[in-house]
């Protein structure tokens, strides 16, 4: 498969077996990086997990059961993002087999997912006419949106869309406050992270409770979370405003003051600027004390400490001043806590958690502006996540080409896509569905004991 082939689309399945000469492997092998509707043929055709996403979203609803709901799948809804931004909402399947046809020929630029509905949605218009007005969303998993853009303020290595790893600790601390939180807190098991393939992070919470909550209820669990509430003018985004932490709030800080002091304060040069340390001293709501350590650093602006060391010397005494107890206004005893929630605590955008028809771009799929696959992040394993290593379609299009011919089974697990989904199927994907499975059994054996039981009478 050569490189024209791909790029005029008339590449076929097969893999050129010619065995490289020496320093020919990049001509005859090398993909561009150049994001291309013809390479995402390729990768749908042979990488694309269709079957896993079919069995994720079927939640055991598959046929196989008597007990199971065999047009629950058919009433999901899927969105596909053409090229020229050619926008399909409302595409629903009723097979795993037409949901990986229609994506092999549409070949999308992007898939979300949206809720299931109480009808079939590519009908709704139907039901519309008929008077009958019944189309409405019914279930969704419980999802979280965090974008690195949101922490712009507190961030100096990078802006915008751009993400390297000294910035990434910030997602890395998303994940580690709101995982547990979801665990131990509200009971959920069956949870997926997923990097969104450029600037953030997604969860799915896909517990059947989860999936029925109410818009409402969505509501109230993303409001648990909400604890940064400013914006570009505010001088204080956290208030903490109660004599002691929540619960929550205080594992929390464990994690954030961990993060901020080991890896944020020197990473991201906190105090290395006035600007910057400006900033900071501006939540503090006594101006003696801020005049106080102003004077003292900009007297020690001449100073051999290092930039890494400047950082961590002045939250040294930042916190000595504020812990010190010689003064107490109200609100200053928690200044040390406000500063380190300000710049680590995690930024959802609330919207998308709270409405149950938002839709969410699916697993797997390829970003068209870096190229990069949508692969799962371990919550366990988290801080080991390399955005600037995940595999990009291009190196799988090489990678595939290097491998020779083998079986569309078993295409992905040669290349460095592999590892992403075996971590979905043994970690989220088999656990859940087992789950599932013991639902619908339970609930069938329930109507069939209820059945009994009122025959009897």
């Amino acid at each position: 498969m050569t490189k024209e082939e791909i790029e005029n689309g008339t590449a076929d399945m097969e893999i050129d077996q010619r065995e490289p000469l020496n320093g020919e492997r990049s001509e005859l092998n090398a993909v561009p990086d150049d994001f291309n509707a013809n390479y995402l043929k390729v990768y749908y055709g042979k990488l694309f997990p269709h079957a896993d996403i079919f069995k994720w979203m079927s939640y055991g609803n598959d046929g196989k059961h008597p007990g199971c709901d065999e047009s629950y799948f058919g009433r999901r809804e899927f969105s596909f993002t053409l090229d020229n931004d050619i926008y399909l909402r409302f595409q629903s399947f009723n097979s795993a087999s037409k949901l990986e046809n229609s994506i092999k020929e549409k070949c999308p630029f992007k898939i979300d997912i949206g809720p299931v509905y109480s009808v079939d949605p590519a009908k709704r218009h139907a039901y519309a006419q008929s008077g009958n007005n019944v189309f409405t969303p019914v279930e969704k998993e419980l999802v979280f949106d965090i974008d690195m853009t949101d922490y712009d303020d507190v961030r100096y290595c990078c802006s915008g869309a751009d993400v390297c790893l000294k910035c990434w600790t910030l997602m890395t601390i998303a994940i580690k406050v709101i995982d547990p939180a979801l665990r131990d807190d509200f009971g959920f098991n069956h949870i997926l992270w997923v990097y969104s393939g450029r600037r953030g992070v997604h969860c799915w919470v896909c517990d059947a409770k989860a999936r029925r909550l109410t818009n409402e209820q969505r509501s109230s669990i993303a409001e648990y979370f909400r604890v940064y509430k400013g914006n570009e003018n505010s001088q204080k985004k956290v208030s903490l405003t109660s004599s002691a932490l929540h619960p929550f709030l205080l594992r929390s800080y464990k994690v954030l003051e961990e993060f901020f002091e080991g890896n944020l304060l020197s990473n991201q040069s906190l105090f290395s600027t006035e600007e910057r340390y400006e900033k900071i001293l501006e939540m503090i709501p006594d101006e003696s004390i801020t005049s106080e350590l102003r004077g003292k650093w900009q007297d020690n602006k001449k100073s051999s400490i290092s930039k890494e060391n400047i950082n961590v010397d002045r939250w040294k005494h930042v916190k000595k001043i504020l812990k010190s107890g010689k003064q107490k206004p109200q609100g200053l005893g928690k200044c040390v806590e406000e500063i380190v929630f300000s710049f680590s605590y995690p930024r959802l955008d609330m919207e998308v958690s709270k409405h149950m028809n938002h839709l969410l771009k699916a697993p797997f799929c390829i970003h068209p502006k870096t190229g990069r696959v949508c692969v799962p992040i371990d919550p366990n394993h988290c801080e080991e996540f390399d955005p600037t290593a995940v595999p990009t379609l291009s190196k799988l299009l090489e990678e595939i080409n290097m491998g020779g011919l083998g079986t569309d089974d078993d295409e992905w697990d040669r290349t460095s896509l592999g590892k992403s989904i075996r971590f979905f199927r043994s970690s989220f994907l088999q656990p859940l569905l087992k789950s599932c499975k013991e639902e619908i059994e339970n609930s069938y054996n329930a109507k069939l004991q209820h059945s009994k039981t009122s025959l009897t009478w």
